[in-house]
């Protein structure tokens, strides 16, 4: 394997259900300080772009969310030269007209997980700013790569990042809903604030696959609900992300690129 069948520049975090994207891929296992990302990583060239491919939970979805090597997925990638991340996730739907089968492009999220490791910096003061959690100009490209495939996804929305492994009560939906939140996930947080904090890009596309259990009715989530959603939408998404991926701006003017500019680090960044 030589240096140089690493190199890509544009990461895809594949979520539940997505457990292979590109074709014609070569393998790589990488390993990192934080120890081995979920799985292996497949590269292949898409629209002329190197794009790097990781199932978050592993190709045999054995991590589940508060499980996931988080850190060890984003440094693996940003190793191999990844700058540029799509992160497609499922999610429950936290408004009655966002049911199963919509696309959501988040610009925002509120983190109310707990326990899990969410930053490389524990030593020395890196604060990096988060206040737009979501990169625009990923977040762009997504959109218009739906468009262009007929696929009208709902231009930002706030993402509630629960710690699951369970679903939520319906008191709790009808909370997340009231301070705000549209749709809800189990793996957002930390995934893009380690983004940020490697100064990489992250956006994100969600694929509603139920409404939360304190939406509307009294029909409370199953696991096979949503996974019979997401197979049933898997060409789709899969095909707005090829699209995005080849689409994606190569050039950065973004802030996220700038996030560490005149920050001391403790280490150097692969």
């Amino acid at each position: 394997m030589t240096e140089a069948s690493l190199v890509a520049d544009v990461g895809v975090i594949g979520g539940s259900g997505l457990y292979a994207l590109l074709d014609d891929a070569t393998e790589h296992e990488v390993s990192t300080p934080y120890g081995s990302p979920s799985d292996k990583i497949t590269v292949a060239e898409v629209g002329g772009r190197r794009v790097a491919f990781l199932p978050r939970h592993g190709r045999d979805h054995r991590f589940p969310p508060h499980k996931i090597p988080y850190r060890a997925n984003l440094w693996a990638l940003r190793s191999m030269g990844v700058r540029q991340i799509i992160a497609p996730c499922a999610v429950g739907g936290l408004r009655p007209e966002l049911g199963p089968g919509t696309f959501v492009v988040p610009d925002q999220l509120i983190d109310r997980t707990s326990g899990r490791e969410q930053t490389y910096y524990d030593t020395g003061a890196v604060h990096v700013s988060f206040a737009d959690p979501y990169c625009p100009q990923g977040r762009r490209a997504v959109l218009a790569a739906g468009a262009r495939q007929g696929i009208e996804a709902v231009d930002g929305g706030t993402v509630v990042v629960v710690q699951g492994p369970r679903f939520s009560t319906r008191a709790e939906s009808r909370w997340f809903s009231a301070i705000g939140g549209t749709i809800v996930n189990m793996t957002a947080h930390p995934e893009a604030v380690l983004a940020r904090e490697l100064a990489l890009c992250y956006s994100s596309i969600a694929l509603v696959t139920d409404l939360d259990a304190g939406v509307e009715g009294d029909h409370g989530v199953t696991m096979e609900e949503v996974f019979s959603v997401f197979s049933a939408n898997t060409a789709r998404l899969r095909d707005v992300l090829l699209e995005a991926v080849a689409t994606l701006p190569t050039e950065r003017t973004c802030a996220c690129a700038g996030t560490l500019d005149g920050i001391k680090l403790p280490f150097d960044l692969p």
